[in-house]
């Protein structure tokens, strides 16, 4: 479909074709890390039916372990899915093959952007899990943050080839700086001031949603009940 467009209007096309190969392979490869709809359904139900106790006896806060639990979930899982295609994509011939990064500066940028959307990813599901203190069920939250996810992340179709207008308020929400950050710093499509800026946001994102969070959960905890106490 992408490379269709390029032949249909090279002039229109947002990116050089490399860079969107690269951005789909490494997209693929650390799909658990990125992904807005893995969830961890214990979590939930801990709330639900009161299992939460267990953790509340913990020396250590709720928002803290759910949160650790969650990053090192996602890595987990993420660095067993991601040698296999990482090894496959690098085989391909080009323009569909993953290449090397655009420079060593721009390699930086993509390793310190991962980790910082990394941060934002988990920080914004956390939202959802302390949903969960204030509603009877939290399903209809997760559909509803899922389906505005999935667009606003990129990881349908990059935000590069969104219209102008639209592109420029996803990113700035939070939303843009999980995949769309690293997978473009990667090959230099995020460079400069661009990347620098869009670091910073995903900086003051992750403060931001931790911070509500947090919030969440000490209002949480307060209403609270469990086994009638």
């Amino acid at each position: 479909m992408y490379k269709a467009f390029l032949e249909a209007d090279p002039s229109a096309f947002p990116m050089e074709f490399s860079a969107l190969s690269n951005y789909v392979w490494l997209q693929q490869s650390f799909l658990a890390m990125f992904v807005v709809w893995r969830w961890e359904n214990e979590l939930y139900n801990s709330v639900i039916d009161g299992t939460i106790a267990y953790d509340l006896c913990r020396p250590a806060g709720v928002y803290e372990m759910w949160w650790a639990r969650a990053a090192a979930t996602r890595c987990a899982s993420a660095a067993l899915r991601c040698g296999p295609i990482l090894l496959i994509a690098v085989l391909l011939p080009k323009p569909y093959g993953l290449t090397l990064p655009a420079s060593a500066q721009a390699f930086g940028w993509f390793l310190l952007t991962m980790l910082l959307a990394l941060c934002t990813v988990v920080s914004l599901t956390m939202v959802v899990y302390m949903s969960a203190f204030f509603t009877a069920s939290p399903e209809g939250v997760r559909m509803i943050f899922i389906s505005a996810a999935d667009i606003c992340t990129g990881a349908v179709v990059p935000l590069p080839f969104l219209p102008d207008g639209l592109r420029n308020v996803l990113e700035i929400l939070p939303f843009a700086s999980v995949q769309n950050v690293p997978l473009r710093a990667y090959s230099g499509n995020l460079s400069g001031n661009e990347v620098l800026c869009a670091a910073c946001l995903q900086i003051f994102w992750v403060v931001v949603l931790i911070f509500l969070g947090k919030q969440m959960e000490r209002k949480g905890l307060q209403r609270l009940t469990v086994a009638g106490g």
